[in-house]
């Protein structure tokens, strides 16, 4: 809250008044998140995924392992959550950096529920 003075001014007289100041303030929502899925394929060779869950997503040796295997065994797994540009911008990274690389490898990214 802040204080404030008002000096108003009738041709002839100065008049003061006081009062307090308040500001409404909104507040705010945190950006929505959007998990990036990885999907199985039958080319990718498991090496390569658990680079790019290393390289790109900043999991440790374990992390990796335990997520590539996951994809291999149920389909897909999820690689992070992100805000919606930084999830686009990874599967866009990672997806070019597959392709270059000769592998096939699919991610996507969903809004998380």
């Amino acid at each position: 809250m802040f204080k404030f003075n008002i000096i108003m001014s009738n041709k002839n007289d100065t008049e003061e008044k006081s009062g307090v100041a308040t500001i409404k303030r909104e507040k705010l929502q945190p950006p929505p998140k959007y998990k990036i899925l990885m999907h199985n394929d039958d080319y990718t060779t498991m090496e390569f995924v658990i680079l790019v869950l290393k390289k790109f997503f900043n999991k440790t040796n374990e992390e990796a392992h335990a997520l590539m295997l996951k994809v291999h065994t149920e389909g897909m797994a999820i690689c992070g959550i992100y805000t919606h540009e930084v999830a686009e911008s990874k599967v866009a990274k990672v997806t070019g950096f597959a392709r270059k690389e000769g592998h096939p490898l699919k991610l996507s990214f969903e809004p998380c529920e």
